[in-house]
């Protein structure tokens, strides 16, 4: 698998403001020597606190960080959500997505969109609704991220073909009639 674009954020900036898995060379020094969030994150797992809800609230961090952390030591490998890079398959459909989309512009935008869209009905073609799931679940993805790192024209882009993929028709009319 390649690695997801620069563009697309890995994981939420929950606490602490560092990425998983690496000090930051320019982090100011700790106000104390307690563990760091990770490290607590760690230790109450291999302590038998499994559930990633009750290690957030635990630890004063959202979900989505403790699944990153978990993950990246491979201790909840399937674990799944908006800041997962495309760098780790969720299914057997990732790999037509991994690397290849993004948002750091429009026309990288639209180049993404072209390919869930070619994806979608290649997909749709052979009866693979399967894959027709994972290419909306992308575009989702990639709306969400764009919009909530403030790239309004980029997720207006995946919103257009969401809603023209999801709006405006009765799709129980037309399963009656196939």
């Amino acid at each position: 698998m390649t690695a997801p674009s620069d563009d697309a954020p890995e994981r939420a900036s929950d606490a602490p403001n560092e990425p998983v898995g690496r000090e930051s060379d320019d982090a100011p020094a700790r106000a104390h020597d307690g563990p760091t969030k990770k490290e607590q994150i760690l230790s109450l797992y291999m302590a038998g606190i499994r559930e990633i809800e009750d290690l957030a609230m635990l630890t004063g961090v959202r979900p989505s960080y403790v699944g990153a952390v978990l993950k990246e030591a491979n201790l909840r490998p399937e674990y799944f959500d908006l800041y997962t890079s495309t760098s780790h398959p969720m299914n057997v459909y990732s790999k037509f997505f991994a690397g290849r989309l993004g948002f750091k512009d429009v026309p990288t935008a639209r180049r993404s969109v072209a390919l869930i869209d070619r994806l979608y009905h290649q997909f749709g073609n052979v009866g693979d609704r399967a894959g027709q799931h994972h290419a909306l679940l992308m575009a989702l993805t990639m709306y969400n991220r764009a919009r909530w790192t403030g790239k309004r024209e980029e997720a207006d882009v995946y919103r257009r073909w969401l809603l023209a993929h999801l709006g405006g028709r009765d799709i129980w009319s037309e399963e009656e009639t196939a």
